[in-house]
Formats: C-alpha cells, structure tokens, sequence
C-alpha cells in the first residue's frame, strides 16, 4: 500500500485480466469480465458482462431472481419487455436498473443493426432476496457528469467530483464510467471495506495504482485491494483512456448462480426453477406467456 498526498491509503492492483471476446450461440459476441472463480473476490458482484449481437438475435422472455442488474448501453439499443407490462427501450448512454427480487419474466432484443452494451449483476443480501421487483430506466442526459483537469465522469451510481447519482441501489455501490484524456489523472475515494476493480473500455497506457506500474489496455479488469483511494494516470500522448470503476460494500454470505437465478444455497435455487416451471411465489405471470 502506498500513500497519497493527503494521507490517504492508495489501493493497490491485485489482480489483472484480459477478458476473451467468446461466441454465444448464433450472432451473440460476449466477454466475460466475471467468472465463477472471482465471485467470491468480488462480492457483492456476481457478473460483467459486454455484449455486441445483431439484429437476429435476442433473449426471448426468462425469468430471474435473487439480484438486481445494470444495463449500460454504449452503442445502438435494446428493446426491453416485462411480463407485467413494462416496456423501454434504452439506447446509448442509457441506463436500466432491474430488481429481479422474488421473480421477473422479461425479453431483451437489440433495436439497431450494431449493439454494444455492459450488464452487471449485484447480488442482494438474503434478508432482501425477495423483495417486489422493479425496473428503472435512466436516459444518458439524466445521468449527472462533471469535468475538470481532463478527466470527465459519469455518475451512474454513487458519487465523485462533488456530484452524486440518483440511483439509490439496495446494496450500496458506486458505478463511474471515467474518460481520461491523455496525460490526465484521477484519485477517487472509494470507501475502505469496499470490493473495487476497474473494466477498461478504450485506450492501451493505463496505469492504475503506482506511476511505476506496467501499462494496462481495452478489456483488461483490474481487482484493487484495500485502500481508501483508486488512483489512475492516463500515460498516452495521443489516445483517451475510459474505463468503469465499479465497487460495492461487500455482503459476505453464502451465495450460487446458477443460470437466471442468484440465491443463498443449491435448495434455494432449485426452488426457483421449481416455481418458475409452476408459474407460482414470484413467476405466477409464465402462466399466460
């Protein structure tokens, strides 16, 4: 750990990855910046994941519990149904905030020919698995920004440069889609016991915790350890660098995803396929679809 300026504890890199671009099924292009493996290295998140699928494909109506999701689009648009009746189409630079809680039914098709979005999933503590589901949708000019010294943010959920989103998430969390113009730098406070790591989205001179760090590029995840601050310098002379600095309070129970369904153990999640296929707790609207 090193420390800043104002005494202030800088989070070190602990782990960095490059996330593969996979095939999913027919036309779907996905990677997976969170696996099995690193979910318990970062509770309270369960999946990260861009995406990019033509027009031919799309996600007809599943069912989910036991989270809430963050949809960002950067380019193009989905076009999102619920079985309650809920309908949006959210497009870039545009948000969707799901509580999936006891159960939702819902569909996700791209609107355009070339889509490219990011989707999160935040798991809930188990005292609020279950709660009524709900959908909010945030347009990019909604979503607060500020600029200063060459770096712009986005304030998607949580705060920074004195502005704050006004999202507020069952499990606390921050969500900041940083652009680093070259040269430029940022410290950003995120609280202690915080989860933290970073997806970059452009750019290949990154450096994050230490000047004296080796550069990281586009689709790399970096995990920070513990620390009070995330500090990242921008080292290109030409090219912006964006990334996402995703971080949330830990929950630090037991916790299975298995396929739509984020639960406490097997049983539970055995559960909601069973309600599910029974249209019954949460699911009764499969019934008509």
């Amino acid at each position: 750990m090193s420390h800043s300026d104002d005494n202030r504890v800088t989070r070190q890199v602990i782990k960095n990855f490059f996330v593969k671009l996979q095939e999913e099924g027919e036309g779907a292009l996905v990677r997976n910046a969170i696996t099995e493996m690193d979910q318990k290295l970062l509770d309270p998140f369960v999946l990260l994941v861009e995406f990019s699928f033509s027009l031919s494909v799309g996600y007809p109506d599943h069912p989910h519990r036991g989270f809430e999701s963050l949809t960002y689009i950067l380019k193009g648009g989905i076009v999102h149904n619920d079985l309650k009746g809920h309908k949006s189409i959210i497009k870039a630079g545009d948000v969707q905030w799901m509580t999936a809680g006891r159960g939702i039914i819902h569909s996700e098709y791209p609107e355009q020919e070339v889509n490219n979005g990011l989707q999160l999933w935040i798991n809930l503590p188990s005292i609020h698995r279950m709660i009524e589901p709900k959908n909010l949708e945030l347009s990019g000019s909604e979503i607060p920004r500020a600029e200063e010294d060459g770096v712009e943010v986005k304030v998607i959920a949580g705060d920074s440069m004195g502005i704050k989103s006004p999202c507020q998430t069952t499990t606390p969390m921050m969500y900041l889609d940083f652009t680093l113009k070259p040269g430029s730098q940022t410290h950003q406070t995120v609280p202690e016991s915080w989860t933290a790591f970073a997806y970059i989205l452009e750019g290949d001179e990154g450096l994050f915790s230490s000047m004296d760090s080796s550069a990281i590029s586009a689709h790399n995840v970096v995990v920070f350890g513990p620390g009070e601050l995330v500090s990242v310098w921008n080292k290109s002379s030409s090219r912006s660098l964006r990334f996402l600095l995703i971080a949330g309070k830990p929950i630090g129970e037991p916790m299975v995803q298995s396929g739509p369904f984020v639960m406490s153990s097997q049983a539970e999640i055995d559960m909601a396929f069973e309600d599910y296929q029974n249209a019954k707790n949460g699911f009764e609207m499969a019934k008509s679809s």
